[in-house]
């Protein structure tokens, strides 16, 4: 059975595997034949960029070392998100051959995946303004990256478009 790995939006810092924009397709999905399965990833401010890339790359190889038990194909894995889970959708797409976003357990398996979708999900980050609340709050960037500073090379390091190839799979955005 194919497998599709739900990500959940919310800026990186809230959402849960229970629900989001994209995840009303699941019946759809799961009436079609596909496995569906929805993840969850370490969320800032308490954790900031890349651990939320090593999480989704970490559930990716985690399916594909379990694949007999969950009777999936492991050689085709597609992901979906939106908003911020979009963003880490691509992030999985166009990041195939990069390992230093592999860490954590299942490092021997590829978190390579066979097809994305992309629901509004960002792929460059230093094109995102930079917000501030008017509470007094730190801006987003200031949660998610650690800093405002988009000379900082964590902008470039957490943006799709940096690892785009000839060999990524196909995306819908």
């Amino acid at each position: 059975t194919p497998l599709l790995i739900y990500i959940h939006g919310g800026g990186l810092r809230q959402g849960s595997k229970d629900g989001g924009a994209g995840f009303i397709e699941a019946p759809a999905l799961l009436n079609a034949g596909f496995m569906v399965i929805s993840i969850d990833y370490r969320l800032a401010p308490e954790y900031i960029l890349p651990a939320m890339i090593e999480d989704v790359k970490c559930a990716v190889r985690s399916f594909r070392t379990r694949a007999a038990e969950f009777n999936i194909d492991p050689d085709r894995i597609g992901v979906w998100g939106s908003s911020s889970g979009g963003h880490l959708a691509a992030f999985l797409g166009t990041s195939g051959g990069e390992s230093q976003f592999d860490v954590g357990e299942y490092l021997d398996v590829s978190s390579r995946v066979q097809a994305v979708v992309d629901m509004f999900g960002p792929t460059d980050m230093l094109t995102m303004p930079l917000y501030r609340p008017f509470n007094g709050e730190e801006t987003l960037h200031e949660q998610v990256f650690g800093t405002n500073d988009k000379s900082d090379p964590i902008y470039t390091i957490a943006s799709p478009v940096t690892y785009v190839t000839n060999d990524d799979p196909p995306f819908l955005i």
